[in-house]
Order: C-alpha cells, then sequence, then structure tokens
C-alpha cells in the first residue's frame, strides 16, 4: 500500500486522538526508521524516552524470544521466576527497598497516588477522606480521570468531568507558593524533577532539594514522577540526583520496557508500600515474566553500555551546537540536561510543528510540544556522527 492508503486507513478506522506526522514506520535499527516507501529517518524523538537503548536492541530482543518461548504470563494469581529477579536488580540499582510493576506509566502514578493516601491515613493519622496531594502547574502524569484532576492543561481536562478531589496546585519552581499550600492534611507532593511535555522544564537550582526537606518538616512523602526523565535520559540515573535527592516513590516507565513491551514500577520504601494489603491494588499484566524479562535486559543495556555517561557527555555537546541559537531571532530559549533538549520558539515563529514537518521532510524526526518548543530526545545510543546529522538539519530549518 501507499502511505496515503495507511493514513486514509488510520483515519477511518484509528480513534483521532493523536495528531502524529504524517510517516508511516515500517522499521527501526538503532536510532534510524524506514517508512513504507523505503526512506530512512533519523529519530530525534525516541518514543518520549521509551527507546533509550535504540530500535531492536539487540540483547533485549533476545530476552524477549526466549522469554516468550517459555512462558509470557502468569498473572500475579502465582509466583514467576523473573519479577523477583527484575525487583531486586531495580531497586538495588536505584537504592530503594521495595518496587511494584505495574505497565503503562499513567498506572505507576495512580499506585503512587493510591499508596500516599493510604499512607496518609495508616501511617500520618490524617482523618479518612481527607488526605490532599500537592501537584504542580503544567505538570503531565497522564491522562486517567484523576490525574486530569490536577492538570492545568485545558486539552486534557475539556469535557471529562467531573473531577476527583484532593489535589492542590502551585506554579511549578515556585517554594514560597509550595509550602504556603502546606496543611496537616497534606500527604504527598508529586512532581516532574524535569517537566517534560510542559517543553523541557527545569525547576530553579535547589529547588528540589528545598522539597525534599519541606516533606521531612512535614511529615510528607516526596513523589518523583521519572517516567520520561529516569533511567539516564538527563545524563544521570534519575533526573533527581542531579540535586543528590532521594523520593519516598519514584515513578518509571517507558525506557524500562526499552519499546518493547510496556512495563513500569513504582519503587518507594518498604513503610510506604506495604500499606496496600492483597487486593487492593493490582494488574493482571503487571509484573509478568515477559515483562520483567524485558526489563532485566533493559537495565542491562544502560548499565552496561554506559548509556547515562553518553547522555551527559552528548548532551553538553549537543548544547554547546545549539549556543548559536541564543541570536537566533525566532528563539526565544534553549534548555535542558543531557540529551533531552527543548527549543522554545519565540509566538512569532507561528508554533513549532511546521519546523518539525519540514525536518520530517530532511529525514529527521521530532515533535512540538506545548505549541511552541521542539522537542529533542534522540535514542541515547545515538553516535556523534548522527547526532551531527540531526543537529546539522535542525541548524538548516531554522535558518
Amino acid at each position: 500500500m501507499k502511505s496515503s492508503d495507511y493514513i486514509s486507513l488510520e483515519k477511518q478506522y484509528v480513534a483521532p486522538n493523536y495528531n502524529p506526522l504524517d510517516v508511516i514506520i515500517t522499521k527501526g535499527q538503532g536510532a534510524w526508521v524506514w517508512d513504507v516507501d523505503g526512506k530512512k529517518y533519523l529519530d530525534f524523538l525516541a518514543a518520549y524516552s521509551a527507546l533509550n537503548q535504540g530500535y531492536s536492541h539487540p540483547k533485549v530482543l533476545n530476552a524477549m524470544i526466549e522469554q516468550a518461548s517459555t512462558v509470557s504470563l502468569t498473572s500475579r494469581a502465582f509466583r514467576n521466576d523473573k519479577l523477583p529477579i527484575l525487583a531486586e536488580k531495580l531497586c538495588n540499582l536505584l537504592g530503594y527497598e521495595m518496587m511494584l510493576p505495574m505497565n503503562s506509566g499513567a498506572e505507576a502514578v495512580e499506585t503512587a497516588l493510591k499508596a500516599a493516601r493510604k499512607w496518609g491515613y495508616t501511617k500520618k493519622g490524617v482523618s479518612p477522606e481527607k488526605a490532599r496531594i500537592i501537584a504542580m502547574e503544567n505538570n503531565f502524569h497522564g491522562r486517567t480521570i484523576s490525574i486530569v484532576s490536577f492538570s492545568t492543561e485545558e486539552d486534557y481536562r475539556q469535557g471529562f468531568g467531573p473531577f476527583t478531589g484532593g489535589f492542590d496546585v502551585v506554579p511549578y519552581g515556585d517554594f514560597d507558593a509550595l509550602s504556603k499550600m502546606v496543611t496537616d492534611e497534606t500527604v504527598a507532593v508529586i512532581m516532574e524533577p524535569i517537566q517534560g511535555e510542559s517543553g523541557i522544564i527545569v525547576p530553579p537550582e535547589g529547588f528540589l532539594r528545598k522539597v525534599r526537606q519541606l516533606c521531612d518538616e512535614n511529615r510528607m512523602l516526596f513523589i518523583a514522577d521519572e517516567i520520561q526523565s529516569g533511567l539516564g535520559r538527563t545524563g544521570k540515573l534519575l533526573a533527581v540526583d542531579w540535586e543528590e535527592v532521594k523520593p519516598d516513590m519514584v515513578c518509571l516507565g517507558k525506557a524500562l520496557g526499552a519499546g518493547f513491551y510496556p512495563v513500569s514500577a513504582v519503587v518507594g520504601s518498604t513503610e510506604v508500600l506495604t500499606v496496600f494489603k492483597p487486593g487492593e491494588h493490582g494488574s493482571t499484566f503487571g509484573g509478568n515474566p515477559l515483562a520483567a524479562a524485558v526489563a532485566i535486559a533493559a537495565l542491562d543495556v544502560i548499565i552496561d553500555e554506559r548509556l547515562v555517561e553518553k547522555a551527559l557527555e552528548n548532551g553538553k555537546y549537543v548544547m554547546e551546537r545549539l549556543e548559536v541559537l541564543k541570536q537566533h531571532p525566532m528563539v526565544k530559549e534553549v534548555r535542558g540536561r543531557g540529551l533531552w533538549i527543548g527549543i522554545e520558539l519565540k509566538p512569532e515563529a507561528g508554533g513549532a510543528r511546521k519546523y518539525c514537518q519540514t525536518l520530517m521532510e530532511k529525514g529527521v524526526l521530532a515533535k512540538d510540544t506545548h505549541h511552541h518548543t521542539i522537542r529533542l530526545a534522540p535514542p541515547l545510543i545515538i553516535s556523534r556522527e548522527d547526532l551531527d546529522f540531526g543537529i546539522d538539519r535542525l541548524l538548516e530549518v531554522l535558518g
């Protein structure tokens, strides 16, 4: 079929909840993809950081094939021989005592919210049904009803009320507003250490440390959503490592499955995660042996191939190459950490979408976010030569 045929079929039969660029990908390898017409593109999005290890990494592929040939799903009604190995590896790697496996990032966030509320009732002593959780403006934690209840993006909320109560929202990076919002009923603060969907927004220096201290002083849980930022994307294993902060719970996903399988998890202390009793929370597919085998291999690739260090080194290199944009009449700001960079354009540039469209025509796939920002997030396995290919074309498109 022609590209136009695939597009017509998708528009006819797939609900229009996305507005993708019109490239029909049929193959991926490393940092590159090919469309149905055989044209080659460099991927500068990495499936929103789910492909930190690149497309079709052989180590993860082999782990998936091997596991799929034995047993793929047991449900949590029975134990399997892969979940405990993953749990030990993940907890030891990140310095936590316990993990709870799920599938999608949104499920990991919902798990953390439920754990925080129950911890507030059973450990902190908050009155039943009174627990409150503080979130940040312009957050993106998923699109479930509860999560969009504390979103400030109208596109995520319009037409989906009534919303879940119990949430308070403060400006991102505003510590004074955060501290004033705290009450005796506040059980947790949830935030992205770097806001991704909002445009790669880095908080003020020291903000994460202040949040940690505030939570300690008021006996609240600090929940870090590292679904996009975690597992090497920012040049640290976790983005909170930039300020040497340890949250009470960390939500992980995306790169945990290396693009092969949806895998998510919440890591935390036994005090927090043992608030769940059998039957109170779960997932048929969460922690299944296929997912666990994939995640074990995905973590091995990150460590064995030094992807965290590569993200730091290559991120510095890209930022140096983008220095020229500081003088660009249409560029408002270039920001980011590691291989997670946002180029925010001024309103008069007419939005970032058209630049991403032109980039696609030149063989580079990137995605606009928050209307005015071009988001750069290539696979962490990318070579310096391929980075130059992408940056050369980006600078050409911006002119």
